[in-house]
């Protein structure tokens, strides 16, 4: 992949959690919003929403990147899970360490990408697409691939009941919920 992934569509929040038509719910988890894309190369390209390079930090999100299609790119979030809750504070706690540090850490506190756009197949810019295409993709890459841990598809939704039950789940970390209008291609810097 030549091309550099688009800079990270963002949320908006909103006090309304009712889910209109025309959109699709997704939890909004505890977790670093994160980039990653995996080169024809062999390179792993792993960034926080600001720009920071996390691969040293998630040597097991690193690895698991290989078996992903050549020039694909995902938009996600990584989340390490304690007992039945994210745990927040050891992400932060495993962003510093590196080389043996971060393996240990790794095998500890491991962590999880939660996919929940595709921005890449293949060398395929799926950025133009409406949202509802992406989420078939990556449906459709999940189960080709035969992805599990630390690969997490999260839940989505177009219905409104199924949308406000998720809200039971903040005790797990859940922090709201996101809505994404099923039409809407991916735009850099949106707010959705």
């Amino acid at each position: 992949m030549t091309r550099h992934l688009p800079e990270p569509m963002l949320t908006t929040p909103t006090t309304d959690p009712h889910l209109t038509p025309g959109w699709a719910a997704e939890p909004k988890w505890d977790g670093y919003r994160a980039q990653l894309a995996r080169y024809r190369d062999g390179r792993i390209l792993l960034r926080s929403r600001r720009g920071t390079d996390m691969p040293p930090s998630f040597p097991e999100i690193q690895a698991a990147a290989i078996q992903l299609p050549g020039d694909t790119g995902l938009d996600g979030e990584l989340v390490v899970w304690e007992a039945d809750r994210l745990a927040f504070e050891r992400l932060q706690q495993r962003l510093p360490r590196r080389g043996n540090a971060a393996a240990a850490a790794a095998n500890q506190w491991p962590a999880h990408f939660v996919a929940f756009d595709l921005l890449r197949l293949a060398d395929t810019d799926t950025t133009a697409r409406p949202y509802h295409r992406r989420r078939t993709a990556l449906e459709e890459l999940f189960t080709s691939l035969h992805l599990e841990a630390p690969w997490t598809l999260p839940p989505s939704t177009t219905d409104p009941g199924t949308a406000l039950e998720w809200l039971d789940w903040t005790a797990a970390g859940l922090e709201g919920l996101c809505f994404k209008r099923l039409t809407e291609p991916y735009h850099p810097t949106a707010r959705t």
